[in-house]
């Protein structure tokens, strides 16, 4: 793949900073972007969050063109910005969620207006301001941390989840659905982000041709929506299967639900399996949001309902199950969707101003 010259400065080597999973779906995918881009890719580990830039020295870590903090690694943000300083080497920052909006308006551990809401959100400040480069997954979320914490949005870059290829990829049309029922899956770990009570009650609100709804994980709202299917014999849950084997799931449905819940976090998010769904080729009927591309509006493969709104789901559904000859041609607007917007190619597309304005910035700056 191409490199431009100014790239070509800094693209040496990266180093991944922080107690981080590198198998977790996001990090695996920054990281196959990063070395399509030419980036050789070491990790650093360090014992304790807060000390890890003295560990850094005591080590002799050499200097990298890049210090890169993975999702959800807040915590190593401040010694990774002390070390980074000194070795005046340029720090980026993938957050994906941010702590305050999940512990004051998703969990409401903290009332939004209270002092210790407000501790939360100051020292996440900070620690978003520390970035040279932060990236957020959906434009929802870059005008949500520009907002909240202060920061420029010049310094905010775009980069979307997208699914992991080619795990994730069109199907063996083998394994497509051929029964009878219209399949409806819904896969995920049942918290309050997904809606997935909202999923429950249209089960009971449907009225159309033959459905199977699959619920396939496990969380907090399960035994809450398998008590409020109790009854229907065309409601299924199931445990989490290997993650190698959710595509033969997916390409086994007709639709895939997305989340339906109705908090603001809600609306600015895109989650991993609607990436994967799209990826697949299946249709996914899901909550309206501005995180999406203004393209997926009209794209037949991205179905938006308005959130907590279990009639208008029914509705949706209702309306797919009659037009089961059109599925086809939904299925191929879900890949294009994803195509065009969400594969790997693009999201390595859109890590190329991030990772130029990185050599643009000045390292060590206060």
């Amino acid at each position: 793949m191409y490199i431009n010259s100014a790239m070509k400065k800094i693209c040496q080597d990266i180093l991944f900073w922080g107690r981080f999973d590198p198998n977790y779906s996001r990090n695996r995918i920054l990281r196959q972007a990063l070395g399509d881009l030419g980036w050789t890719i070491f990790d650093f580990c360090p014992r304790v969050c807060p000390l890890g830039d003295a560990e850094a020295w005591l080590r002799g870590l050499p200097k990298p063109g890049l210090v890169w903090v993975p999702c959800f690694r807040q915590r190593d943000m401040a010694a990774a910005r002390r070390w980074c300083r000194l070795r005046k080497v340029p720090l980026l920052f993938d957050p994906l969620i941010s702590a305050y909006d999940k512990q004051v308006f998703e969990r409401c551990k903290f009332a939004p207006d209270s002092a210790a809401a407000e501790r939360v959100r100051r020292k996440e400040a900070l620690q978003f301001q520390a970035a040279d480069v932060l990236l957020a997954d959906t434009r929802s979320h870059a005008s949500f941390y520009a907002g909240t914490f202060g920061v420029p949005p010049s310094r905010i870059h775009v980069v979307p989840v997208g699914a992991e290829e080619p795990l994730f990829g069109p199907g063996d049309e083998r394994l497509r659905n051929t029964d009878g029922e219209f399949k409806v899956l819904f896969y995920g770990s049942f918290i309050a982000l997904h809606g997935v009570e909202t999923i429950a009650d249209a089960t009971r609100l449907y009225e159309g041709p033959p459905v199977r709804w699959l619920f396939l994980g496990d969380g907090p709202a399960r035994a809450a929506c398998e008590q409020a299917t109790k009854g229907l014999a065309n409601v299924v849950f199931e445990d989490w299967n290997p993650y190698t084997e959710r595509p033969k799931t997916i390409w086994g449905s007709d639709l895939v639900l997305g989340v339906f819940g109705t908090s603001a976090k809600a609306e600015r998010v895109i989650a991993n399996k609607v990436f994967q769904a799209l990826a697949c080729g299946r249709p996914v009927l899901t909550r309206e949001s501005s995180a999406y591309p203004d393209a997926a509006k009209t794209s037949s493969g991205l179905i938006q309902v308005p959130p907590g709104d279990p009639r208008a789901l029914a509705q949706a559904v209702t309306a797919l199950a009659r037009d089961r000859g059109g599925m086809a041609a939904r299925n191929r607007a879900a890949r294009e969707l994803f195509e065009t917007h969400f594969s790997r190619a693009k999201i390595a597309e859109a890590l190329k101003p991030a990772l130029e304005a990185c050599e643009g910035c000045h390292p060590g700056r206060e």
